[in-house]
């Protein structure tokens, strides 16, 4: 993969499918480029696709050193400037929603159409997930906290019928101090008092049963931004993207295209 130089030195790579007007997609938290595997053709046969491997992630430099959202989005506009693209639209899911969000607030002019996905905006006024499922995810060994994870992104009986891989889980490869840099920097996001600066046309989009991140959240960032709407997919959980991509992808689309 090519790689572009954040203002720090260091190196982000980064992924270009597809002819079009120039579509952004940002993965979650611990994860790389893969993660838009199993819906990224949905895009590309009409966008320009772009994705990267976040910092601590595939193959992207991993300095052991405090990540944030606000830096995880500098390195987004070093690898546009790398390619020349004044301006996208932007769909982040998951903590992608969140350096996303930033995107729009700090480089306005570099956001056309904005998409946040199964997110919200950090802080006191963001709705987290329950502590059930916070010592869940602490306490289990990689196996135990796979099944977590997999029981909140997707619903029961899509999993028994798609038994894997699962792109979702996470970079195989990332090292443990980077997993916890990303942990860190996805907790300690908060966008809540700069919402109202986005400028950029901003769909919303959620799924309904999601509890990762709960689907209260998608009201709370529609109402904050000015120019926003969302919308929830009926039974959907956190990886609505995937799952429901019958439904999601159209809709991002047509938002998109309107």
């Amino acid at each position: 993969m090519p790689h572009a130089t954040a203002p720090d030195g260091t190196r982000i790579a980064y992924h270009v499918r597809g002819e079009g007007p120039p579509l952004l997609l940002l993965a979650g938290q611990s994860n790389n480029h893969h993660w838009w595997d199993p819906v990224r053709s949905g895009f590309e046969r009409s966008h320009r696709t772009i994705t990267f491997d976040y910092r601590g992630t595939g193959d992207s430099d991993k300095p052991d050193e405090p990540y944030s959202t606000t830096g995880f989005a500098d390195d987004v506009i070093a690898v546009l400037d790398q390619l020349g693209v004044e301006s996208a639209d932007v769909y982040g899911t998951s903590m992608g929603g969140r350096v996303a969000q930033w995107l729009a607030i700090r480089h306005p002019e570099r956001v056309d159409a904005l998409v946040l996905g199964c997110t919200s905006p950090g802080g006191s006024h963001g709705l987290e997930r329950s502590r059930e499922i916070r010592r869940a995810l602490a306490d289990a060994d990689k196996v135990g906290r796979d099944r977590v994870l997999l029981d909140l992104m997707y619903t029961p009986g899509w999993l028994a019928a798609n038994p894997g891989p699962y792109p979702v889980l996470g970079d195989a490869e990332m090292p443990a101090y980077a997993k916890g840099r990303h942990l860190v920097a996805s907790n300690k996001h908060d966008a809540w008092d700069q919402l109202p600066l986005i400028k950029a046309r901003t769909l919303v989009v959620h799924g309904s049963d999601d509890v990762f991140s709960p689907a209260a959240n998608a009201e709370l960032l529609a109402a904050r931004i000015s120019n926003a709407d969302h919308h929830l997919i009926p039974h959907a959980r956190h990886a609505y993207f995937h799952e429901f991509s019958t439904t999601a992808t159209p809709l991002v689309l047509a938002f998109l295209d309107r």
